[in-house]
C-alpha cells in the first residue's frame, strides 16, 4: 500500500457511450474534462460541531449541483470507504466543471471516477485500477461511461460468464484502436434529456433480427475504427436497439442528421442518451460537419454548440497538487 496523502486532484475526461450499435457495452473518453480536488480536513477535538464535508463548485452550471452528502462525487468516495469497511474521513472536495450537464457527455460518470479515485489516493491506493471500474460499473449499473472515463481510450466491456469468473468476477474490459484521422464532432444543444427518460422509450425485448443487425454493425465498427474506412463506418454506425426510439426525443434529430452527412461525415450517433449528438469525420470534413450541425439545428430554432475533439488515452489522472485545465486540447467550437 503506497503513502497517504491529504490532498489530490483528480481529472477526469468526458464520454460518449451507447457509440453506434455498441449499445451500453462501447464507449470513448473525450478531450473534454471535469476536475475534482480532494483535501483532507484536520478536526480540532477540542472545537464541536465541526464540519466534516465541504463541497464547493465553480464551472459550467455550478449552481446546479447540490453540495452536500447527496452530490454523486461524494456518494462514490462514500463508496469506496464502505468498501474497505471504513467511514469516509472528513474531506473538502472542489469541483470545476467542463462537461455539461445531463446532455449525454458522461457527467455523472466523472462524478463516480473522480470520486473513487480521489478516495483511493487519500486511502493511500489499496485498489487496482480495475477493482476501481468494478465499483464504478456498480454504481452506474452499465460499464460504457465509467470504463472510458477511468481508463482512457475508447473501451468495449463484456460481462464474464458466470462459469469463467473464477479470479475476478464481473467485466472483461479491452481497448479498441481509434485511427488519429477519424475525428469526433460533438454538437451539445441548449436542451437536455434526462437518462431515466430515454430508457423509458426503450423496449423490453427485441427481435431476433435486431440482435443479429446489431451484432454485425458493432463487429464493423470494430474494424472501421481501427482502419479508417469510411465505407464500413457510414454502414456501422446504424443501430437498431436505442437509437431508433430516442430520436424522437431529440427535436431536430434528423435534420442535424442529414447535415451532418452532406457535409462529409461518416455517420453520426446520439452520444450516450443524448441530446448530445456525435459525428465521426475525415480530418478535412471536421469544421464543415460541426457548422452543419449547428445550423442544421438553428433552423429548428434550438442553440447548440459544436466542436472537434479527440480521443482521450490517459482517462482519470490523479495529482499530489491542483493542476489547472491549462496544456488540454483547446478546440474550436462553433456557436448559434
Amino acid at each position: 500500500m503506497s503513502s497517504t496523502h491529504s490532498t489530490v486532484t483528480v481529472t477526469v475526461p468526458a464520454t460518449t457511450a451507447n457509440l453506434g450499435p455498441g449499445f451500453d457495452c462501447f464507449g470513448a473518453a473525450l478531450t473534454l474534462y471535469n476536475q475534482f480536488k480532494f483535501s483532507a480536513i484536520a478536526l480540532n477535538p477540542s472545537t464541536p460541531d465541526q464540519k466534516t464535508l465541504q463541497i464547493l463548485v465553480k464551472g459550467l452550471e455550478a449552481d446546479r449541483v447540490i453540495a452536500d452528502e447527496t452530490n454523486l462525487v461524494y456518494k462514490a468516495f462514500a463508496k469506496f470507504y464502505a468498501h474497505l469497511g471504513q467511514s469516509p474521513p472528513p474531506v473538502e472536495i472542489e469541483i470545476e466543471l467542463g462537461v455539461p450537464l445531463a446532455r449525454g457527455l458522461g457527467s455523472s460518470a466523472t462524478a463516480i471516477a473522480g470520486g473513487l479515485m480521489g478516495a483511493n489516493h487519500l486511502a493511500g491506493k489499496p485498489l487496482t485500477p480495475l477493482q476501481l471500474v468494478d465499483l464504478a460499473i456498480d454504481m452506474e449499473k452499465h460499464p460504457d461511461n465509467v470504463v472510458p472515463a477511468l481508463l482512457g481510450g475508447c473501451r468495449l466491456a463484456a460481462s464474464t460468464p458466470e462459469e469463467l469468473a473464477t479470479d475476478r468476477p464481473g467485466w472483461e474490459i479491452c481497448d479498441v484502436p481509434w485511427h488519429s484521422e477519424i475525428v469526433p464532432v460533438v454538437a451539445i444543444p441548449d436542451f437536455e434529456l434526462a437518462t431515466e427518460t430515454a430508457r423509458q422509450v426503450l423496449p423490453t425485448h427485441y427481435t431476433r433480427a435486431d440482435a443479429i443487425y446489431n451484432t454485425a454493425h458493432l463487429g464493423l465498427l470494430l474494424r472501421g475504427l481501427a482502419t479508417n474506412n469510411g465505407q464500413w463506418l457510414r454502414v456501422a454506425m446504424s443501430d437498431r436497439l436505442h437509437q431508433p426510439y430516442r430520436k424522437n426525443l431529440i427535436p431536430g434529430y434528423d435534420a442535424v442528421h442529414a447535415a451532418a452527412l452532406n457535409a462529409g461525415a461518416y455517420g453520426l450517433t446520439i452520444s450516450g442518451a443524448g441530446p448530445t449528438l456525435l459525428a465521426l469525420s475525415s480530418q478535412g470534413q471536421s469544421a464543415d460537419v460541426a457548422i452543419a450541425m449547428v445550423e442544421a439545428w438553428q433552423k429548428a430554432g434550438i442553440k447548440s454548440q459544436a466542436q472537434s475533439v479527440q480521443i482521450d488515452q490517459r482517462g482519470s489522472v490523479s495529482v499530489e497538487a491542483k493542476s489547472p485545465l491549462k496544456g488540454f486540447p483547446q478546440n474550436k467550437i462553433v456557436n448559434s
